[in-house]
């Protein structure tokens, strides 16, 4: 079994792998997968790092995997004004879900009671697969959003 032990730079390296995982798994710092090749392999990262789709992992012996955010059940909400988006995102926020937030849509991993009220306030909701890229947080390691990767070094 490969052990993916660290980050590396997804811009320097030629990918030996892939591996495809939900945000649940993305936040795990020790996880048992398996690469696109159908290989066993471990992840075995710092603790509080979530990983984004797009960065790489290496072993010790230097072979890399891209990670890939891996479609899921989502909610993507769209709404008809700036004022409305920003309502969204605070009743949302208000109630502590992992939110990701484009200059476009809102997603969350979907719950039908969370659609209700995005309804009930104005918003458009969509139930589909796709891929779930919350914000970090305000004390997060790493700024979220799409292409914005930020590699550790080690």
């Amino acid at each position: 079994m490969k052990k993916l032990t660290h980050l590396v730079d997804s811009d320097l390296v030629t990918f030996d792998g892939r591996v495809s995982l939900t945000i649940d798994q993305r936040i795990k710092s020790r996880l048992k997968v398996v690469l696109a090749s159908g290989e066993d392999a471990g992840i075995f990262l710092p603790r509080g790092r979530i990983l984004r789709g797009g960065e790489a992992l290496a072993t010790d012996d230097g072979f890399t995997v891209e990670v890939v955010a891996a479609d899921e059940t989502v909610s993507t909400v769209t709404a008809d004004s700036p004022l409305l988006m920003a309502r969204l995102c605070y009743h949302l926020g208000n109630r502590h879900v992992p939110l990701e937030i484009t200059e476009t849509y809102l997603r969350y991993q979907h719950d039908h009671v969370l659609d209700e009220m995005v309804v009930l306030l104005g918003g458009q909701v969509l139930v589909e697969q796709a891929p779930f890229e919350p914000e970090a947080g305000a004390y997060g390691q790493q700024e979220s959003g799409h292409h914005h990767h930020h590699h550790e070094h080690e």
